[in-house]
């Protein structure tokens, strides 16, 4: 199982951190233990000072392939969820400034959480899809699936020209503005539409 992730892919989360738009995708990876398991209880890392939440809408892979086309993409994802990407900000910073790779920051175990999955049939127009996080009772992030710069089936199909998709591998869209720190002591709960997810309690 491999997690994919795409970043930069709401142009105002992408200003908020200082970074460019970008003109193609961009992809990076999460290992298959940065993935928390169900009823297991979320550890804040000893190595950072800088925790910091990241919501997303999460596609599941039902079918394998590769070089998909676009428009047959939407025959290899069949479930959508909520997920949180979290991130090790002041690790990040560092290492991007160095111009290394930063997977110390992001690909930690544990780092990848995600919700209760929806299956798509649910969904009635996947360009028009709300969620969001709360963290202590208070809306930190909202996002619709209209904003993001690469669309579900463009994203599948890009990165099938890199690497094949398995039945079972996640894909993080990316998360739109209003990221931010998270500490000891913190609940989150991200939702789609009016229907709560996830809830999460930092420990």
């Amino acid at each position: 199982m491999k997690i994919f992730c795409v970043g930069r892919n709401y142009s105002e989360h992408a200003k908020e951190l200082n970074n460019e738009v970008p003109d193609e995708p961009v992809i990076f990876m999460k290992p298959k233990s940065a993935l928390l398991q169900p009823h297991t209880p979320f550890y804040y890392p000893e190595f950072t000072n800088e925790l910091n939440y990241e919501c997303e809408l999460v596609l599941r892979i039902s079918k394998n392939g590769k070089y998909i086309q676009e428009k047959f993409a939407s025959k290899y994802y069949d479930a959508i969820s909520v997920g949180i990407d979290f991130t090790a900000r002041d690790i990040q910073n560092e290492l991007k400034a160095k111009g290394l790779p930063w997977e110390k920051a992001k690909a930690w175990d544990n780092s990848a959480v995600v919700g209760k999955w929806i299956p798509l049939a649910n969904i009635k127009n996947k360009k028009d899809i709300n969620f969001g996080l709360y963290k202590n009772k208070e809306l930190v992030q909202k996002g619709n699936s209209s904003e993001m710069i690469f669309d579900f089936d463009y994203i599948v199909s890009y990165i099938s020209n890199f690497f094949s998709v398995n039945i079972g591998d996640l894909v993080y869209t990316g998360t739109p503005k209003g990221v931010g720190e998270i500490v000891v002591g913190d609940e989150v709960e991200a939702f789609i539409e009016q229907e709560n997810l996830l809830t999460l309690d930092v420990k």
